[in-house]
């Protein structure tokens, strides 16, 4: 009599198992089945973004392998002059002019928000940068690694330069992406137009970038041969 409850019990335990089993199985291709396309598609375009650059890199490289001593030189030494701004560039972008509200402040709110700030440059900037900007420039300032964006009382400093608006911000890149970036809908020229500052963004097939006109000195960084410091 025991046995036969105790063989009852562990098939009981069994089908409970079973049928646990088959519910986390059935939820766990619910779960899979429900992610959003969009998001399979985002991470599709990624994927072959990520392939077209590494074919590029790949190219790149056979490129500079066959060449002699003395063309790779010259190649990596422009390449240097571009990536450190060095050099004037040109090519297809856009020309952003942002300059200071024309409303009158009401009572009510601070002025200041009707006014440019260096924090406003900045995610214009940033936007930019993140739609592939190759090079960048405010006010006849070249942006580089070094470069500062901050206010200075009434006027904001690029490149220890101070500049009061209208602010001009120049970016090579593709146009389209440029412009999407910061016409995006809540993005940063919606943010703008809230206090009424004027933001007039013009894609061009040729946009000239200047140089970057300091000296840049380091006094305490120096070359190192280590790939990866490791911890």
């Amino acid at each position: 009599m025991q046995l036969e409850k105790g063989r009852l019990s562990i098939a009981c335990v069994c089908m409970v198992l079973g049928f646990m089993l088959v519910i986390q199985f059935k939820s766990t291709e619910d779960i899979r089945a429900s992610q959003p396309s969009q998001r399979v598609e985002e991470l599709a375009a990624r994927l072959h973004q990520a392939e077209a650059e590494n074919k590029e890199l790949e190219a790149e490289i056979r490129d500079l392998r066959g060449m002699s001593g003395d063309a790779k030189s010259e190649k990596i030494t422009d390449d240097i002059m571009m990536i450190s701004g060095m050099t004037p560039l040109e090519g297809p972008g856009v020309i952003i002019t942002i300059d200071d509200s024309a409303k009158k402040a009401k009572m009510e709110n601070d002025p200041n928000l009707y006014l440019v700030h260096d924090e406003d440059i900045l995610k214009v900037v940033n936007e930019l940068r993140a739609a592939g900007a190759e090079a960048l420039s405010i006010n006849g300032q070249r942006l580089t690694a070094n470069s500062e964006i901050r206010c200075a009382g009434p006027t904001i400093s690029v490149n220890n330069v101070r500049s009061a608006p209208p602010f001009e911000i120049r970016a090579i890149g593709d146009k389209d992406n440029l412009v999407n970036s910061i016409n995006m809908r809540g993005g940063v020229a919606d943010s703008l137009k809230v206090w009424g500052i004027n933001l007039t963004i013009q894609p061009l097939d040729n946009v000239w970038i200047p140089a970057y006109k300091a000296t840049t000195k380091y006094k305490l960084a120096t070359t190192s041969s280590k790939e990866e410091e490791t911890k």
